[in-house]
């Protein structure tokens, strides 16, 4: 038991809650305009096909000739993870920083509560090949296991790490898995390997959005503290049944087993990768099943990943929630004020970041564009705007680049700096890349100009007067405040006493257009 099991130790519920947080019940909350409920009989080879471009989540009542219920699509959409924390999707990135101040509660429960382990099974029962995985790209290297989130047991520190990893069908008992890409798995099984051991996983399929949230999380913390931290409420626990690892009690589906310690050398993939575009053939570790358990009505999962509508996948969205996060607490000692972040899901959810920022000091925008390429390797393209642009716009952003940026002053490029392997834009084999911010703002101190406000209809809000003379006697005026001053819904009168007083009062217009009673001699009568 580790430090923040035995904190939590004597936090057990006296009726432990296992249906809140499972997959089954999020579906069910779901409004027919989040939910593509299917109840025909569907082959598995045309799963793919539904979710493609999908606006919603979707649920396959009859999947394949087992007829197994399976999910897919559920993260495709910022509001229905927004609805997995109970806010709407403008206080999605608020709530979540909130919720990771949270006590992590975590206690265990036993193999005969566990919800996920109502079936076991070992042996030859156990075969991948017997759940619902189907194709998901044209040229894919096989079915993939993609809504995996593994949990694991960094033997240094004696913490869970859990992170998001696909599993590509070798055999009844085999899967290929990713771990080329730097991760704390990978970090892991290569110290396990090097030493000679394996590495014990178990994968849970069928989770809660929040649980695939805390996927995409890399903390130095023991992140299965952050299932709770994130879900905001106590976690109940199980040991695997073949291995020492907890997971989520309340999982649907649980494919234990481990990495052997032969290092990367088995094929793995094509893939459907996050940024839109196939991942080639890579030397990875093969995965080796012990036990499939699951729940007795179990709900397969499956992710959406890559394509041309990339910005409706499950990867795109969650990608682009932790780049937010992991962006905002940068900018939060960088900066001073930043205003609001966004990845664009178009972007796989991590290359283009826009930031508003409210800049105290010079050189806070740039301040800004540093530490989101500093941040994360994926950043690649940052834009830095006013708090007065809508960055949730494309239509804002344009104007913003149409009118706010100079070439020659305002880009910033920088090179030679760690990126994404996977970025097709590289050359082949390269680890490096270059980095572009584009700094959108005002020159500091210039953004009171009237050739910078933006225009919008008359608010006619302001103070009363008895006329209009009385109203410029009182300072300069724009006609707006004229026609407020003497409650006027025309305006015309306005300017028919303005043409009568202008040689009466010697008026004139300063800088800005407003009216004012010019001093000299037509006020010296």
């Amino acid at each position: 038991m580790n430090v923040v099991e035995k904190a939590a130790a004597n936090l057990r519920p006296n009726a432990v809650d296992f249906e809140r947080f499972r997959l089954r019940t999020f579906l069910e909350s779901l409004s027919l305009a989040e939910l593509d409920t299917r109840s025909e009989a569907v082959d598995l080879a045309g799963i793919a096909e539904v979710m493609e471009g999908n606006q919603k989540a979707v649920l396959f009542r009859s999947a394949g000739p087992e007829k197994a219920e399976l999910a897919g699509n559920v993260m495709g959409g910022r509001a229905r993870i927004a609805a997995a924390f109970g806010v709407k999707p403008d206080g999605l990135l608020k709530e979540m920083q909130r919720r990771l101040r949270n006590k992590p509660e975590i206690f265990e429960v036993s193999r005969a509560e566990a919800p996920c382990q109502a079936v076991v099974l070992t042996g030859d029962d156990a075969d991948v090949t017997r759940l619902p995985v189907h194709l998901q790209h044209g040229a894919d290297g096989g079915p993939y296991i993609s809504a995996s989130i593994d949990y694991v047991i960094d033997p240094k520190t004696g913490w869970t790490n859990v992170g998001l990893r696909r599993l590509m069908l070798r055999s009844s008992k085999e899967t290929g898995i990713d771990l080329v890409a730097p991760s704390d798995l990978k970090a892991i099984y290569e110290a396990n390997a090097a030493a000679g051991k394996p590495t014990p996983v178990s994968f849970v399929v069928g989770a809660h959005p929040i649980d695939h949230v805390v996927g995409t999380m890399r903390l130095p913390v023991d992140e299965l503290g952050l299932v709770s931290m994130l879900r905001d409420a106590p976690v109940a626990v199980v040991k695997s049944v073949t291995n020492d690892i907890r997971v989520p009690a309340d999982a649907e589906y649980v494919i234990e087993g481990y990495l052997d310690e032969h290092g990367h050398r088995e094929p793995e993939g094509p893939y459907g990768e996050f940024l839109g575009y196939y991942g080639a053939v890579k030397r990875n570790p093969v995965f080796h099943l012990t036990a499939i358990t699951h729940r007795k009505d179990a709900l397969f999962q499956t992710s959406t990943i890559g394509g041309k509508t990339l910005g409706r996948t499950d990867t795109a969205q969650l990608s682009a929630l932790r780049t937010e996060i992991m962006v905002w607490r940068a900018l939060e000692v960088a900066v001073r004020e930043p205003v609001a972040v966004y990845a664009t899901t178009s972007s796989g959810g991590a290359f283009n970041v826009r930031v508003a920022l409210r800049q105290r000091v010079p050189g806070e925008a740039r301040n800004a564009i540093g530490a989101c390429m500093g941040a994360l390797a994926n950043c690649k393209n940052v834009y830095v705007v006013d708090p007065d642009v809508d960055i949730f716009s494309d239509e804002q952003m344009d104007w913003a680049m149409a009118t706010r940026f100079q070439p020659d002053r305002d880009l910033i490029v920088m090179s030679g700096m760690r990126t994404l392997p996977l970025d097709p834009s590289l050359p082949p084999g390269s680890r490096v890349g270059a980095k572009a911010g584009y700094d959108l703002t005002w020159p500091f101190g210039t953004a009171d100009r009237l050739e910078v406000r933006v225009p919008a209809p008359p608010k006619f809000s302001g103070k009363r007067f008895p006329s209009v003379e009385a109203a410029l006697a009182d300072g300069p005026k724009f006609f707006e405040e004229l026609m407020t001053a003497v409650g006027s819904r025309d305006g015309r009168e306005v300017v028919r006493t303005l043409g009568s007083l202008r040689d009466k009062l010697a008026l004139d217009r300063d800088g800005e257009g407003r009216y004012f009673i010019k001093l000299g001699p037509a006020n010296d009568k």
